[in-house]
């Protein structure tokens, strides 16, 4: 087990500039400052940039909520960020996607029976995550599939958790209590 190194900030040791910071997150996302946004908070301006794309990201992205959390959890597998999977899993199958395909990324393994746009979203993602890159073909897809501005939204949210998942793998950021990982490390 290993220690949280950047921990939730308690109130009362909050600088005026994190309590400021705080209560605008907790007044725009309805809930205080927890997972990847507990360590930036020791640069609110960070914090509260991260938050405003993550608003973009989750709620207003093109890609349909289903396939955006699918990149999500491809991205938390990536990185083996098990707060992230846990959160976007369960979100994700709220969505409708199958919790085979969830099984099979968190195993390692390219889903079996994806559709065509899950398909897209997979080999897109996993292409960028491994070549820092797509093919032409796969942009090709993509573009047909979901415009030029779905191509920006995808590389955004792949992007962004990327940025999450190094927040908090640096951090150590704790699961919520109760909660077991589910990811195990790829082999080195």
């Amino acid at each position: 087990m290993t220690t949280d190194r950047m921990p939730e900030i308690p109130a009362d040791k909050m600088t005026p500039e994190q309590q400021k910071a705080a209560k605008e997150f907790s007044e725009g996302r309805g809930y205080p400052v927890r997972g990847p946004f507990a360590p930036m908070l020791r640069s609110p301006e960070v914090m509260l940039r991260a938050k405003a794309m993550g608003d973009y990201v989750r709620f207003k992205s093109s890609i349909p909520a289903k396939l955006n959390e699918l990149a999500i959890c491809i991205t938390a597998r990536q990185w083996t960020q098990n707060y992230e999977w846990l959160a976007h899993a369960r979100i994700g199958k709220e969505a409708g996607l199958d919790p085979a395909i969830l099984q099979a990324i968190a195993e390692g393994r390219r889903p079996e029976s994806m559709d065509a746009d899950e398909t897209i979203i997979y080999d897109f993602s996993m292409e960028l995550h491994h070549n820092k890159s797509v093919s032409d073909a796969t942009y090709a897809k993509t573009v047909q599939r979901f415009g030029e501005k779905g191509v920006i939204d995808l590389i955004a949210a792949n992007g962004y958790y990327t940025f999450n998942a190094m927040m908090m793998n640096v951090a150590r950021t704790a699961l919520p209590k109760g909660a077991a990982a589910e990811l195990e490390p790829f082999p080195r």
